[in-house]
């Protein structure tokens, strides 16, 4: 009677199995081919790098090929438009930025919503910019800069690499928050706008550390305080601006993993752990460090809150200095 009762389980259990979904099955097996980690910037900038070296070493954690595919145009809305569309399978990734958290607001019309269109999975990297000015200009910490920009007969200008990016929206927080009205100069691009500061045609940038240092170096520019709330490794002599006296002022560029909205849970998870290990390998860390950015790993809830207070603090900062597109 046990034997029969035993058989009647097991194949009850095995027909139950036999029923579920091919897709359920394939969870617990994932991932079975490549994946793709759209960057929705051309290759070469600091989001290329960082996208590369994590699709190397998370390739290798789970035992896959992770191609990186470039989908540039639009500030980072192209790229995030197709993965949004793509199937929620764990096969389609984005490499998202600060750029996607200040788009929502900047943006009169998107395709996608980034807190609605994608299921967080982690933060990679976290890096301020550095305040940078003229060699010639006069000042040499954040309290020169602001009383330079609040005499009547001094029009102080600062440089971005484009309306609505994140060395625009820096600088604009700064304006607010120390009562200045440095005026706007938008350039296309990171380079030209480098260029004219050099010249000095325009007074101040809030610049990605990568691209300042080699001129802060050779003392063509002069870094006056880092955007975080820590110093950076790279310029560990150079203090924020927190310090230097605008306390509560905090602006980072970072980088993080978005799957499409409804990417099952059990491949999440396993990304969120591989992640996990990944960016907690020293020569990651250091690689990252070399860039200017600290690899900082977060739960995927840490980082949905994390992206919403992002999201709510760049709309401010949008809505105050006017800023928008289309």
């Amino acid at each position: 009677m046990k034997t029969s009762n035993a058989k009647t389980h097991f194949r009850a259990v095995l027909a139950a199995l036999l029923c579920l979904p091919a897709a359920v099955m394939a969870q617990s097996e994932w991932p079975q081919k490549p994946i793709t980690l759209v960057v929705p910037y051309p290759p070469g900038g600091p989001t290329d790098i960082v996208a590369r070296v994590v699709a190397k070493n998370l390739g290798e954690q789970l035992e896959q090929t992770i191609v990186v595919d470039n989908r540039a145009g639009a500030g980072g809305n192209i790229g995030a438009e197709l993965v949004a569309r793509s199937k929620p399978d764990g096969y389609t990734l984005l490499l998202a930025t600060t750029a996607h958290a200040i788009n929502k607001s900047l943006f009169k019309t998107l395709n996608y919503d980034v807190s609605a269109s994608f299921t967080p999975i982690t933060l990679l990297t976290e890096g301020p910019l550095v305040i940078v000015t003229r060699s010639d200009l006069g000042a040499d910490n954040v309290q020169d800069l602001v009383r330079l920009a609040k005499k009547a007969d001094k029009k102080l200008t600062f440089a971005s690499s484009g309306n609505g990016q994140s060395t625009h929206l820096s600088a604009a927080l700064f304006n607010s928050m120390s009562g200045i009205n440095m005026v706007h100069v938008p350039y296309k691009g990171s380079a030209p706008a480098m260029t004219d500061l050099i010249g000095g045609q325009v007074d101040v940038m809030f610049n990605t550390l990568l691209s300042s240092l080699p001129y802060i170096k050779d003392g063509k520019l002069k870094a006056l305080a880092v955007t975080g709330q820590s110093r950076s490794a790279v310029l560990p002599d150079v203090p924020t601006v927190a310090e230097s006296g605008l306390t509560g002022y905090s602006a980072t560029a970072w980088n993080g993993l978005l799957a499409p909205k409804g990417t099952p849970v059990q491949v999440t998870d396993k990304l969120s752990a591989a992640l996990k290990s990944t960016l907690a390998n020293r020569q990651v860390q250091q690689t990252f460090s070399a860039q200017g950015f600290d690899a900082r790993w977060l739960s995927p809830a840490q980082f949905a809150t994390y992206l919403s207070e992002e999201i709510s603090k760049w709309k401010d900062v949008v809505n105050t200095s006017g800023a928008t597109v289309n």
